[in-house]
Parts: structure tokens; C-alpha cells; sequence
């Protein structure tokens, strides 16, 4: 089994189990995956990676209750606009920090927070489960494709095709 079939498989699987979660716990299924998605995005695997991914999806939710709480107070909608483009410009700024480098991140959690109207209650654990499930998606296909090359029938077929 090749690693992307393996992936796939276990990716299909945690999906469908993500979605029951979800609508079983009153979270935002969409956001969930776009908590996955910032995850298998990442530009770094494993723990860090998922670590990353989450904290900056955490402030792309601060960066959008900035934007909509300063907004209110605009009269002018370029006003508006205006905030906008000066809390993006941070939002990149930000990536000076390690640890806050993954922009697409931040812009995942900026972008979930405003589809659900500034909810962060609910656009919060939905990121943060996500991300867990895409780590959980990824990191057991790597698991399954790798426990496949090693079993005993592939390495029989080995023995075979080497002679």
C-alpha cells in the first residue's frame, strides 16, 4: 500500500468520524476541516507542525475580533477597509516569530471567524479538533503505510522478486 493510499484511507475514515463529532457536539464541521486542512498545509510535520498550525489559527481568531470590533466604530465603510488591510499587514508582520511564521495559519482562523460571523466560541474548539484530526488523519497513514511495507507477506513478495 502506497503512503498516499494510506493516508487516504485513514483521512477518509477520521472525515466521516470528524463530521458525527461535530454535529454530535454542535460544532462547526467546515471550520473543523479547515483546522485539518492548516494542519496538512503546515509546512512542518509532527507535533510542531500541529502546534504551529493551531496557535496561528488561534491568532487569526484575535486578528478578525479586532477587524470587526474596530469596524463598528467606522462611519465610513473604507474606514473599514481600511482596518482591514492594516491588521493584515500585522498578520503577516507577526511571522517574525517563529512560532507564528505559518501565515496561511493565521489567515485559516482569521477567514473561519468572520464565515461565522465573529463566533469564536464556536469557531475555536472547531479549529482546534480539526487540527488534532488532521494530525490523527496523517500521522496513522504514515503509521499504516509503514506497518504494510513491513509486514510479512511484502516482505516474502521481496524475497521473491529479488530472485
Amino acid at each position: 500500500m502506497s503512503t498516499l493510499t494510506a493516508i487516504a484511507l485513514t483521512t477518509g475514515i477520521l472525515s466521516g468520524l470528524w463530521g458525527w463529532i461535530a454535529v454530535s457536539l454542535g460544532l462547526l464541521a467546515w471550520a473543523g476541516f479547515l483546522g485539518c486542512t492548516s494542519y496538512f498545509a503546515s509546512p512542518r510535520d509532527g507535533v510542531r507542525g500541529l502546534i504551529e498550525s493551531l496557535v496561528t489559527n488561534l491568532t487569526g481568531v484575535c486578528w478578525a475580533l479586532v477587524i470587526i470590533a474596530s469596524s463598528q466604530y467606522a462611519a465610513l465603510d473604507i474606514v473599514g477597509y481600511i482596518i482591514t488591510g492594516l491588521v493584515s499587514f500585522f498578520m503577516c508582520v507577526q511571522a517574525k516569530k517563529s512560532w507564528l511564521s505559518y501565515i496561511p495559519g493565521t489567515f485559516i482562523g482569521c477567514g473561519a471567524t468572520f464565515a461565522a460571523s465573529g463566533n469564536w466560541q464556536l469557531v475555536i474548539p472547531s479549529l482546534l479538533f480539526g487540527g488534532v484530526f488532521g494530525y490523527l488523519m496523517k500521522s496513522s497513514g504514515l503509521w499504516l503505510a509503514q506497518r504494510k511495507k513491513q509486514s510479512p507477506v511484502n516482505a516474502s513478495k521481496q524475497v521473491v522478486n529479488r530472485s
